[in-house]
């Protein structure tokens, strides 16, 4: 056996899964009568088109049959071209002709359907392979509908993902990472594969080289940056539709880059939108991320912006659908013990309270969380029965969870009789952050499902979409509170989402926490703006907070960072200032007529100081560049600077320390003379 036959026995042993695509293939082979004359593979880049072909070939190849392969990238769109490369299918019987990346000359599908395949030889097949679907016409037309076949090839599923793997010798420990990246494209599990193992216990990433090699594979070629940015968003995303895209890129030809998108081999249109196939979803994210991390959280914070608007604008029955959306930004983020997911739940279906459901929500409160909580069920489905929402299956009349949003805006005597959890709220309202003219406080007080209380389910992951889908809703509301008595369970996930434990209370013997915060100093769209930075920490909303060091007493420390960031992201969108933490903070002086410009001046100030310490001025460039003269990227930044990429990321991480720390003094009240205290260094 020659070398060309062992690497094609090598190549078709090689290939995993994929038995209904080989079983049409080796009937089509096999000259059998049902099979078709022409076989149209498509499928992104990567997804294991070329290696079918390359099985055809092989297995052509041992039956006899002479292979001819053509190439569509060097075509040019000719059809003298392609009628000269396939010419001996048409002189030969029995011949195999093979077009890979047919994409390449998509323009030649009619005339190859119409003219050239009449010219075959007897019992020649034809097998095509390109990232476009095929044609319509091929069906429509009666004659060649039974004589040819579109094969879509999928994703491998997890089971053969992982059998790939084992086969190209990655260990078990490290196939799990590989599968979830790789999203069951071949060509990124084997180039996973090729990868070397990073350290135990640290994350597995794509290395730069391999996300290069992906991006030009799965993505290929793109007609302009508007495109790119829109992949960027779609990465993103959990499903794009026209209206989040306009959102996000502006006016930007949004409908011509829509219709684009919907073309896509790798992208999947349905009735609720568009969706990237996860490897690419995969690869995009990992490759922005990696290539420039400042954009890669101005997309993540615009498409977070624009699913509050959705969730603001949806209709009441649609609100957990737009929460769960919005969710999927944040998937990973509390990692594998994260209570939440976006998945949908179309076999549960949730209403408002109905008179005839009340006997079963008060039963199912008793059983589960005891009398006395049932007790302050009933008061509550008397005083505010608009609160509370109820979930059943599909098909049935029994309620199997229920949930309820209070709004609270005036202090009842009654309340805090029948309910001691509403009474330790208001009364640490009361002692640490009372409420204004015109505000209230929404606390979802109840959340129970039958059977397993308030473990994860399905059942939960409902309730939390509709208490967030509330928060995001409300007007004038000051404080959430949300009531658990699984603490330790659910204390690490909202604690990730900015809830602090305020008050814990017994009610009946049992224990129950309440977490929550507080509006007033972190606003609803500062909160989905802030969520969405890449590693961002909690803000804490609480006065007691501050104690830890906030500048002034009047701005967290965290949100004070994360503000200074934030004003360096946004610089030259002004109007982004208007509702800055910073505003609050000394920065500004009290009574200023225009807070936005003096608050941009003060950092503006702050910038220009750090180039008069000599040890500050490549800080102070790298700064400048990056945000106040505003280069495109920060490869064209380093390039204006003239610096090599990874000592301009030095720079300018460095440079923003230096500017928090000199911001952080400048708010801060002055130490006392014979205090001990002294200034943070620079």
């Amino acid at each position: 056996m020659g070398l060309a036959d062992r690497l094609a026995a090598a190549r078709a042993g090689a290939l995993v899964g994929r038995e209904p695509e080989r079983a049409v293939l080796d009937r089509m082979l096999s000259g059998a009568a049902d099979a078709p004359f022409v076989a149209y593979l498509h499928g992104p880049g990567g997804i294991g088109k070329s290696s079918l072909l390359r099985y055809a070939a092989w297995r052509a190849g041992l039956g006899g049959r002479r292979v001819v392969q053509v190439d569509g990238r060097f075509l040019g769109g000719d059809p003298r071209r392609l009628a000269e490369e396939a010419a001996p299918a048409c002189a030969e019987p029995g011949t195999v002709l093979l077009i890979d990346s047919f994409e390449r000359c998509q323009s030649l599908e009619a005339w190859l359907r119409d003219t050239f395949l009449l010219r075959l030889a007897d019992r020649a097949i034809v097998i095509l392979a390109g990232r476009v679907a095929p044609d319509a016409e091929w069906c429509l037309d009666p004659g060649w509908a039974q004589l040819f076949t579109a094969l879509a090839v999928r994703p491998l599923d997890t089971a053969r993902s992982h059998a790939l793997l084992a086969a190209r010798g990655v260990p078990a420990e490290r196939r799990g990472a590989l599968v979830a990246f790789a999203g069951g494209n071949p060509l990124a599990l084997s180039l996973a594969a090729s990868m070397p193992a990073g350290a135990p216990g640290v994350p597995w990433e794509p290395a730069g080289d391999v996300l290069t090699i992906l991006v030009e594979r799965l993505v290929g070629d793109l007609p302009g940056v508007v495109h790119r940015r829109a992949l960027e968003v779609v990465a993103q995303a959990c499903v794009t539709r026209e209206q989040l895209l306009r959102a996000v890129l502006g006016d930007e030809d949004t409908d011509a880059v829509f219709r684009w998108l919907r073309q896509l081999p790798y992208i999947e249109a349905t009735p609720e939108g568009l969706y990237p196939h996860d490897a690419v979803r995969a690869v995009l994210e990992a490759d922005l991320r990696w290539r420039n991390p400042e954009r890669y959280e101005d997309v993540r914070v615009r498409v977070s912006l624009a699913g509050l608007r959705a969730v603001r604008d949806a209709s009441e029955e649609d609100v957990p659908a737009r929460v769960a959306e919005w969710m999927f930004l944040f998937r990973g983020q509390g990692g594998p013990d994260d209570p939440y997911t976006h998945r949908a739940h179309p076999h549960i279906e949730e209403t408002a309270l109905r008179p005839e459901d009340v006997p079963g929500v008060l039963r199912m409160a008793e059983k589960e969380e005891g009398p006395a909580s049932a007790a302050a069920v009933a008061y509550w489905v008397r005083r505010q029965p608009e609160a509370f929402r109820v979930h059943r299956y599909a098909g049935s009349r029994t309620p199997v969870s229920f949930m309820a949003v209070l709004r609270l805006d005036a202090s009842l005597t009654e309340d805090h009789a029948e309910d001691p959890v509403i009474a330790a709220v208001r009364e640490f309202v009361e002692a640490v952050a009372p409420l204004g003219p015109g505000e209230h406080l929404g606390i979802r007080r109840f959340a129970v499902q039958v059977g397993g209380h308030q473990r994860p389910s399905p059942l939960m992951e409902l309730i939390g979409r509709r208490a967030i889908g509330e928060e995001m809703r409300a007007r004038g509301r000051a404080m959430t509170f949300t009531v658990f008595e699984d603490a330790d369970r659910w204390g690490s996930h909202l604690a990730g989402a900015g809830l602090a434990e305020l008050v814990a209370v017994d009610v009946g013997g049992r224990r129950q926490h309440v977490f929550g915060r507080d509006w007033r100093r972190q606003t609803v769209e500062q909160w989905a703006r802030h969520r969405a930075r890449a590693g961002a920490a909690p803000v804490a909303t609480w006065p007691a907070a501050d104690a830890t060091g906030g500048p002034g007493g009047r701005v967290p420390r965290a949100a004070f960072t994360e503000g200074v960031l934030e004003a360096l992201r946004t610089w030259h969108t002004p109007r982004a200032f208007a509702t800055s933490v910073l505003l609050d903070s000394p920065l500004v002086p009290p009574g200023s007529s225009d807070p936005a410009a003096d608050l941009r001046a003060a950092i503006l100030t702050a910038v220009d100081a750090m180039q008069t310490d000599p040890a500050g001025v490549k800080a102070h460039e790298a700064l400048a560049a990056t945000y106040i003269t505003a280069s495109r990227t920060h490869k064209a930044a380093a390039r204006r600077l003239g610096v090599p990429y990874g000592t301009y990321r030095r720079h300018l991480a460095l440079a923003k320390e230096r500017l928090v720390a000199h911001l952080l003094r400048q708010a801060s009240p002055p130490v006392a003379s014979g205090s001990g205290g002294a200034a943070p260094p620079d």
